[in-house]
């Protein structure tokens, strides 16, 4: 792992503009299971279109919360962990420009991370279908926990939905900054993704260096200038000691 390290920092060193990607596979660490790894994956056990799509949550709205909102709410007790604290470093170090994510859990932030771009939306707000009058993600914990299901706007009784981007959803608006971001980008570091949600998975495209930390191959391995198939928090604890070092 010595050498990847240094290969890594060098990168690093040597790059003007680097942005960090990050997946379910950094947030592991926090007891958030990732969604695709093989056996253990959450998409591996249940097909994501029944359980996290915009139908299912117009089709079979009580299923929908029934399914889901237990497990965001255990994302809100979650803490963060050696990826989260080491990319917010890297980033007050001036060694990462930002960190575009896959992940609604909030952890970057929680961390320390100023420049957080988050694709597939948080969890921190949620709005009315029907009148788009804005609450705090807690309004829907403490409906459902007190019964209503699915979770009601007070001002029209339309239903509540979370402010994270569904199965069948556009992308947010921070994709498309994300993308923006990219256009002056030296080197992607993808930390803990599995490259397979598009359009997300594209990006590694638009990088002209390319470095994959991941405990599994991904589909765009061939293009990276360095793979580390190694506990995200591990390895970049590892970084920081070498960078600290020089």
């Amino acid at each position: 792992m010595e050498a990847l390290v240094k290969d890594v920092a060098r990168i690093l060193k040597d790059s003007r503009k680097t942005l960090a990607l990050t997946g379910a596979g950094a947030s592991t660490e926090s007891g958030i299971p990732d969604y695709r790894s093989q056996g253990t994956g959450l998409w591996q056990k249940y097909n994501p279109m029944e359980k996290a799509s915009v139908t299912a949550l117009l089709s079979n709205p009580e299923e929908f919360y029934r399914f889901n909102l237990p497990r965001w709410s255990g994302y809100l007790q979650a803490k963060p962990n050696a990826t989260h604290f080491a990319l917010a470093k890297l980033e007050e170090k001036g060694l990462i420009y930002g960190i575009i994510t896959q992940n609604i859990d909030g952890l970057h932030q929680r961390a320390g991370s100023k420049k957080v771009w988050e694709v597939h939306g948080h969890l921190r707000t949620c709005h009315c279908l029907e009148c788009g009058r804005s609450y705090p993600f807690n309004e829907l914990i403490e409906q459902f926990n007190q019964g209503v299901n699915p979770p009601k706007c007070f001002l029209c009784h339309g239903m509540l939905r979370p402010d994270v981007v569904l199965f069948e959803d556009p992308m947010s608006e921070d994709y498309y900054k994300a993308l923006q971001e990219m256009k002056d980008c030296d080197t992607l570091v993808v930390v803990g993704s599995s490259l397979q949600v598009y359009p997300v998975a594209d990006l590694p495209r638009l990088a002209s260096r390319l470095v994959i930390i991941n405990k599994e191959p991904t589909p765009w391995d061939y293009k990276a200038e360095v793979v580390v198939y190694e506990q995200a928090g591990r390895f970049l604890s590892e970084l920081l000691k070498h960078l600290g070092e020089n």
